[in-house]
Formats: C-alpha cells, structure tokens, sequence
C-alpha cells in the first residue's frame, strides 16, 4: 500500500480521520468482581481487557525484594483477535516483548517501595488488534492498576503517531502500521510532570521528523489522560452508590 492511499488528497485517512486525530476511546473500569482492578478499554477496533491481582505473597518467594514489590506481567492474545486465527504459546516472543515493555513502563510508575516482599500481577487480554496493541495495553493497565488502588506516581498515558506523506499522524490504526513506508512510534508519558516513561520504536525515523511525532504523540496522551480520569471518576460514582 502506498502513502498516497493511506492519506487522501484532501488530507483523510483510510478510516477518514484526520491526521491528527485519535480513535474512538470507550473505557471502564471495575468489569471484573474477582480482581482487585479491571478494565475494559477500546481504541478503535483494539479492544482490551485487564485483571490486576495485588499486592498480594509473592508465588516465588524466592524472587521476593525486601524493600519493593515485584511487577508480574502476562499479555495474552484470543485466537480469534486478528485475521490470523492460530493460539500462540506463552513463549511466543511477541508476547513476551509487549509483557516486557509494559513491566518496564510500571516500574517506574507504581510506587513498589509501598508494598515490600508482595507482588503486582497485571493480566493482559488482547481481545481484537486494529493496531497500536502497545498504547492500549498501558492504557488499560492504567485504569485496572488505580482501580485496584495500586499507588502510582501519576496515571501512565500511551499514544502512537507517525509519517504518512511527509505528514505526521497520530494514532496509527492496523493498515497504517502494517504499511512499510509508516514509522511507528509509540510514547508513554507521565500527564502532570510531562515526563516519559516509554519511547518505543517499530521502524526507523529521520531526526528532523521525530520532534513533530513526539510531539503529536504527546498531544494525544493528554487528552487519552481526559478519558481515563473520567472512567475513574465514573467507577468512584457507582462505588459511592452501592455504598449509600
């Protein structure tokens, strides 16, 4: 597919959104009575649901800090996600990157010193893949992780942008990022002091064109932050409802 088909002449995407625009988000939180936290969040056509269990023994105890917590994290896909109906093993090694990169995000996110020789356990289901896989798991995790109470520093925020036609363009959808000809690059950011916790990168980018994408990706993490404190906020309201 060429860049000329993924971006229109009038300045459209293959899904007719403009090019700094986000996904559809819809997301809830408290979906599962029997974690601790749990979320539900779409983007797009991505949709994804998380458990988080914790703090609680840690199953090793071998592995055990005695000044923090240890962050478990297992991302699984349902068959029936994508276009490619196969199981894939918990070996697989993309799973295991997209687990990897989402502990990495939280360690620096979740205040572990609070919960000494405990674990965190944050579950991870792919329900369907319309792109940026990565940016919705953190999402998800997000609001399952403050739903459990879990104390974090801040919320963690993800978004993805791009180039298309020398054109920057946010949120990459699955046909965007399957196109060999579209960087992808994806951001996690900490809302209030504006710091990152992620920088990740599918393919490579010219210099000159990363501060316009970080910059983008960055716009879109604040206004996913908008949606994530209103389903907090929406969950609280339910809570003091069945508490009145």
């Amino acid at each position: 597919m060429s860049r000329q088909e993924l971006l229109s002449p009038e300045g459209l995407r293959v899904d007719g959104r403009r090019a700094n625009e986000l996904r559809r988000i819809s997301c809830r939180a408290s979906v599962l009575n029997s974690a601790d936290g749990s979320s539900y969040y779409e983007q797009g056509n991505t949709k994804v649901l998380v458990a988080v269990y914790g703090p609680r023994e840690p199953r090793q105890k071998s592995l055990a800090h005695h000044d923090q917590a240890t962050i478990n994290v297992e991302f699984n896909v349902a068959p029936f996600s994508t276009s490619e109906r196969r199981k894939r093993s918990k070996g697989d090694k993309r799973l295991l990157e997209v687990a990897s990169f989402v502990k990495q995000t939280f360690e620096g996110a979740i205040q572990t010193t609070v919960y000494p020789r405990s674990q965190i356990d944050i579950y991870i289901h792919l329900l369907q893949h319309d792109g940026g896989t990565l940016e919705t798991c953190i999402n998800a995790a997000t609001l399952a992780l403050v739903d459990a109470g879990i104390s974090m520093v801040d919320y963690v925020c993800a978004c993805t942008a791009g180039f298309i036609d020398e054109t920057p363009v946010l949120d990459l959808n699955f046909v965007e990022e399957s196109s060999i000809e579209t960087p992808d690059l994806t951001v996690a950011v900490l809302p209030r002091s504006g710091n990152i916790a992620l920088l990740q990168m599918e393919s490579r980018l010219h210099s000159s064109k990363l501060e316009g994408v970080l910059e983008l990706a960055t716009e879109g993490c604040k206004h996913i932050h908008k949606k994530l404190d209103e389903a907090v906020l929406a969950a609280a309201g339910e809570l003091a409802k069945k508490l009145s």
